[in-house]
């Protein structure tokens, strides 16, 4: 054992212990002797006392180099903390005890050492695969001691009736056993290979080290042979303590999570979240099994530990545990009491007054004619029904419920039965993706999904989570392949059969209320948990800064604004087109779902309205009729050019044409309308108002929102927490608002990171007020480049570019090491180009010019047939992606496709 081979390890904290044994597999009085990494001695020897312990173990089978990250953090931390991992018996560099040591007796095992180390709290436990259930019957059996837990992939239960993972089964069975766990090395290097990346090289020669030989291996095969499969095993005793213990535990609890695991996937993690309901989550994704390896979680651990104060420095149990996840943004964030209306308190008035034979929701059919209706009433009744019916087929309240229905009669009255039960929904845009989606259904760990033929026929083939239920009736075999246990027509009927018995109309505000998740546009989509207040404050931020009424008659090209409809008393209509794809609406289209409901109000994206303008031949004198009826329209999710808008005002005559700024987390934050955009031009261009330009304007802040910056430095971050208002000063963008989003969904360190301002939510966008105190937004943070000596924002020169006539849609990107980075223009042609590559040096002179009256110097110019935008709006460039490519290009590799 030679500790200075152990890359990342300080020769010092290796060291072995003798602990006496009180295991019943012992005989009394015996001696076994520990191997630890252990820095509290290297800490006493600086003189330095510790905040607290952690109490590291291992699963199978690795040993106590997994925890080497922890141990270095603990040592350097502004609080140090000792770190003590230990290799449990038979397992590491620890002594090959001879014995069968089940569950029971490695818990006991770990008391064992405990004693013999002194540890007499606060100490926290740290746990991965079967080292977590260890931890975790340690954690229970010292309460006095017990501070906090913190677990890895792991599992403390097994579902009945429900199959170990494939993987866990293979190694168990017998003519596989003892080769693959024992006689071989096979099990280790399997389970090596489940690092994402790939562990280097003399990362994988140290977790080999302890197991050279077969008799160096016993104690993995004994612990792959301890796997509690069923209620049979003598070890699914304790395991099932363990399991109904945590219910009591309410110290706090931290779970690191990869979902990429094919041993304990997300619904171990599920299943740990409902027995520690306060524990704070963050799933890395695209990690796997190995996440100690895959993902620093050294960071998150000791963020998530100062925010514990080190458990307020005592060894006594917390009394209920808090979160940095559930801190809120604003006092404003709680409605004040009495004034809190849910976001269907509307519909009962609608469905029973005046207007209850009125259209209340609708659906367009290719052929210009209304497909399917339902009146307020109506609406109103089958919500009511349909809620009776899914609390009859187990939904209620905290039930997650995925809705894979596409915006229209059925996605209404579906999202609004399962808020009337308290049930939280779960909306993922279909537009992410088959791997999108299942990214995130599986990360939401749904018990139900509802969902069209299509959805669930790639639930069933994908192993998406959740009990199934189809839209429409199904034949009985194909319910059988789907594993369709019934349809919302069926849930209906018995709902309306049932009679009265649904809860009063009535929710809690700070209860959760749905789960939305974010395009993907700037990475993995990430799920948005909103309360039920949050929701109703969106609706009554919406109605006051625009003006929508109950008997507005609402065009929805935007999934969101559909389902917000009913909850204003608006009628809404959803035209023919792909929801996936906003580029697909035409101007037929439009004119048809305005002409259908004699429209005021219409949304769309700026993609939605590009395919318009270049479809509007194709309107009737009838369509165009119903379009001039329309008196607002509202256009966002990315920056909408003031030459598109005038386009379409003369398209939209009567129309009030605005572009709110806002994203799935706070939606609306500002709004301006065309007329103040051209105002706002103009005097950029003039030059009267400080701070005008650099930017898209995208207005004040709306209704009940306030707005600040946290200035850029020089390396293109915005660090520290200083909220300004100041004109000029470019920073991120600070949020808050009583209808900003409560968390990130199961990420925790996201979360804590986007509410690192107290009382705002971080945007991740970048901009500057006027001196007037409009905000002009410049782009995302993650896309500031950092050019020799200067910061570049993206958007005011992308405008500059998109100005040239022979110019669509433009991008600013930086290629090459931060702090040097060259300033690259990737630029969608009029017409196309036939082929991405290097822009012709004319047109290339053209673009740098157009950048540089934007106080941008370019260094090189590249031309794409089409840019990559995100699949919700078609219209956010991926510019990480187009960096990514232009370095190739630059460095002289074959163009391809961005």
């Amino acid at each position: 054992m030679v500790a200075t081979n152990w890359p990342g390890v300080d020769p010092e904290w290796s060291r072995t212990i003798g602990v006496r044994s009180t295991s019943a597999v012992d005989t009394p009085g015996t001696v076994r002797r520990w191997h630890l990494l252990d820095n509290g001695a290297q800490l006493a020897r600086r003189g330095v006392a510790p905040v607290g312990t952690l109490l590291c173990v291992h699963g199978n089978p690795t040993w106590s180099y997994l925890w080497r990250t922890l141990l270095a953090a603990g040592s350097n931390a502004a609080r140090p903390w000792r770190v003590v991992a230990v290799d449990q018996l038979d397992m590491g560099y620890s002594e090959r005890s001879g014995t069968f040591r089940r569950l029971a007796d490695r818990v006991n095992d770990l008391g064992d050492l405990s004693d013999a180390l002194g540890l007499d709290g606060p100490v926290v436990t740290v746990g991965h695969d079967w080292g977590g259930v260890i931890s975790l019957g340690w954690a229970l059996a010292h309460p006095e001691q017990l501070a906090g837990v913190v677990l890895t992939n792991t599992a403390v239960h097994q579902p009945a009736g429900s199959e170990i993972p494939p993987a866990l089964r293979l190694a168990l069975h017998p003519v596989v056993h003892r080769w693959g766990t024992t006689t071989s090395d096979a099990f280790l290097r399997v389970t090596h290979s489940l690092a994402h990346p790939p562990l280097s090289a003399d990362i994988r020669e140290a977790y080999m080290a302890p197991y050279r030989g077969a008799r160096r291996r016993a104690g993995v095969g004994n612990f792959v042979a301890d796997i509690p499969a069923d209620a049979s095993h003598p070890s699914f005793p304790e395991l099932t303590r363990i399991a109904e213990g945590l219910r009591r535990l309410k110290v706090p609890a931290l779970m690191l999570w990869g979902p990429r695991d094919p041993i304990f996937s997300d619904r171990y993690l599920k299943d740990l979240v409902s027995r520690l309901p306060h524990a704070d989550v963050h799933r890395f994704e695209g990690a796997g099994h190995l996440v100690a390896e895959d993902r620093d979680i050294a960071t998150p651990v000791f963020q998530w530990l100062a925010v514990h104060g080190g458990v307020s420095g005592s060894g006594s149990p917390a009394a209920e545990a808090t979160t940095a996840g559930d801190q809120r943004l604003n006092d404003a964030a709680e409605p004040a009491p009495g004034t809190f209306r849910p976001l269907w308190d509307s519909l009962g008035e609608r469905g029973t007054g005046p207007a209850k034979g009125d259209i209340a929701v609708a659906e367009m059919a290719p052929d210009g004619k209304v497909s399917r209706s339902l009146s307020w009433h109506q609406l109103d009744r089958n919500i009511r029904d349909l809620a009776s019916g899914l609390r009859e087929a187990g939904v209620g309240s905290g039930s997650r419920v995925s809705l894979m229905v596409p915006p229209g009669v059925d996605l209404t009255v579906a999202l609004y039965a399962c808020l009337r039960l308290g049930a939280v929904v779960v909306v993922a845009d279909a537009g992410l993706g088959t791997k999108g989606m299942g990214r995130a259904l599986k990360g939401a760990t749904a018990d139900f999904v509802i969902g069209i033929e299509k959805a669930l026929a790639a639930a069933a083939v994908l192993g998406w989570p959740g009990r199934r239920i189809s839209v429409r009736d199904l034949p009985a075999a194909r319910r059988r392949i789907l594993g369709v246990e019934t349809s919302l027509a069926a849930l209906v009927g018995q709902g309306g059969s049932a009679g009265p018995g649904l809860p009063t109309n009535t929710a809690d505000p700070a209860a959760p209320a749905a789960v939305l998740f974010t395009s993907g546009s700037t990475g993995p989509a990430k799920g948005v948990l909103y309360t039920h207040g949050q929701l109703a404050a969106m609706r009554d931020t919406v109605a006051e800064t625009f003006g929508i009424r109950s008997g507005a008659r609402l065009v929805a090209g935007f999934a969101p604004f559909a389902l917000l409809g009913p909850a204003l008393g608006a009628v809404s209509v959803t035209p023919a087109m792909d929801v996936t794809a906003p580029r697909t609406l035409t101007a037929r289209a439009l004119a048809d779902a305005a002409t259908a409901i004699d429209a005021t109000v219409v949304f769309a994206s700026p993609a939605a309205l590009r395919n318009v303008l270049a479809t509007q031949d194709g309107v009737s004198a009838a369509g165009h009729k119903a379009l001039e009826g329309v008196e607002l329209l509202l256009s966002a999710g990315a920056p909408v050019p003031e030459p598109l808008l005038a386009r379409v005002q003369r398209l939209l005559p009567r129309a009030s044409l605005h572009t709110p700024y806002g994203m799935t987390e706070a939606l609306p934050v500002t709004d301006i309308s065309l007329a103040q955009v051209q105002a706002a031009d103009a005097e950029a261009t003039a030059g009267t108002v400080a701070g005008a330009g650099n930017g898209v304007c995208v207005g004040k802040p709306v209704h009940g929102a306030s707005l600040a910056v946290v200035p850029l430095a020089a390396d293109g971050t915005a660090p520290g927490s200083d909220a300004v208002t100041e004109a000029g000063v470019t920073g991120e963008i600070l949020v808050s608002a009583p209808h900003v989003k409560e968390a990130y969904d199961r990420l925790w360190l996201t979360q804590r990171e986007s509410a690192s301002v107290p009382g705002w939510h971080r945007t991740g966008d970048v901009g500057h007020f006027d001196a007037a105190g409009r905000l002009w937004v410049e782009g995302r943070l993650a896309h500031v480049v950092t050019a020799p000596g200067v910061v570049v924002t993206p958007v005011g020169a992308e405008r500059a570019i998109e100005r040239l006539d022979c110019v669509g849609l433009a991008a600013i990107t930086g290629v090459g090491p931060a702090g040097t980075q060259a300033v690259v223009a990737v630029v969608e042609t009029v017409p196309p180009s036939r082929k991405a590559g290097l822009a012709s040096p004319q047109f290339a002179e053209r673009v740098r010019g157009a950048a540089r009256e934007a106080g941008v110097d370019v260094s090189a110019v590249l031309v794409v047939p089409a840019q990559p935008t995100d699949v919700r709006h078609n219209a956010k460039i991926d510019r990480t992606r187009l960096s990514r490519w232009a370095s190739r290009v630059l460095a002289g590799g074959r163009p391809g496709e961005p």
